[in-house]
Order: C-alpha cells, then structure tokens, then sequence
C-alpha cells in the first residue's frame, strides 16, 4: 500500500496551556521523553535534529509487565529503536515526519506520516494529529490505542503545567 493509498486518522486535544509548552512536548528532548509512548514503555532520546531533513532518534522499551508480556509473545524485542524523519517545522505551528515502521515481524519497512497542528484560540491551544493508517487495520487500531494512550500523558503533564 502506497502512502497516498493509506487513509488518515485524526487524533484532537484542546488544552488550556501556553502555545511554547505544548510545542516544547513535540519539539525538546525532555518534552519528549516526558510522555512520548503509549502507558507501560519509555522514551529515551538519542538524536534530535528539529529542522525539515533532520532526525529524531529514540529507543522505546517495555517496562510494563503486560507491555513485556506482549513485547515477547509477539516475537518482537523489549526495545526498539525507531527513527523520524522530519519533512516541515514551522515553529509553534506545524511539525510534520514520517516513522519508519520496520518493527513488526514479517513486514517489510515502511513509512508512516504524521503532521501535529497546533491553533493558539485564546488561553487555549487546540492541537490536531493526522496519522497514516497503517499496513492492516489490526495495526492502524493498534496504533491509535498506543496514540491514544501516550496523549494521556501528555494531557497530565499540560494539565500540571496549566496549573501552575
């Protein structure tokens, strides 16, 4: 399936927090380990190159046991180490990337584009999340749990941040 063939998934929050600390979550290394990950693994930066050519390099590791227990029962290792390849930033607006996906066992690597929005509307920032679907809808469900999840977070710590 080619990347214009995928259909989109949208994922939207609104958080009453300053536009620079929903930026700083997508954009820093400390924002992103913070709650980049779906409950149950962590992130731990290893390159980022925030520019339309860079790289973000990441290793993500199951540290929940039901997380290690899926890891495992699915052939695939604890830690993966992933890469995104940024195609846009427009600084407090747009971050658009692809994420290789060569992590599933049996299928040949591809690549999933992202593109995060961020709309200042008064004290609130309105944030917009187009996703690729992935290779079967299995994954494309299995990939908007884990989105949905790692926003959880995220929806923590701004709420945290929005309290302040």
């Amino acid at each position: 399936m080619t990347q214009t063939q995928r259909r989109k998934c949208t994922l939207e929050r609104t958080y009453e927090a300053a536009l620079e600390d929903v930026w700083n979550l997508w954009t820093t290394k400390e924002g992103i380990e913070s709650w980049w990950g779906p409950e149950g693994f962590t992130v731990t930066v290893r390159k980022l190159d925030l520019r339309a050519g860079g790289e973000l390099l990441y290793a993500m590791t199951a540290t929940g046991p039901n997380q290690i227990k899926f890891m495992k029962s699915a052939g695939m290792p604890l830690t993966t180490e992933a890469r995104v390849s940024y195609t846009e930033v427009s600084p407090m607006c747009r971050l658009a990337y692809t994420h290789l996906v060569d992590f599933v066992p049996g299928v040949e690597a591809y690549d999933v584009a992202t593109i995060v929005e961020c709309f200042a509307e008064r004290n609130r920032v309105r944030m917009v999340v187009h996703l690729d679907a992935m290779h079967s809808e299995e994954w494309t469900q299995r990939a908007i749990s884990g989105w949905e999840s790692q926003l959880s977070k995220a929806d923590k710590l701004l709420r945290r941040v929005g309290e302040k």
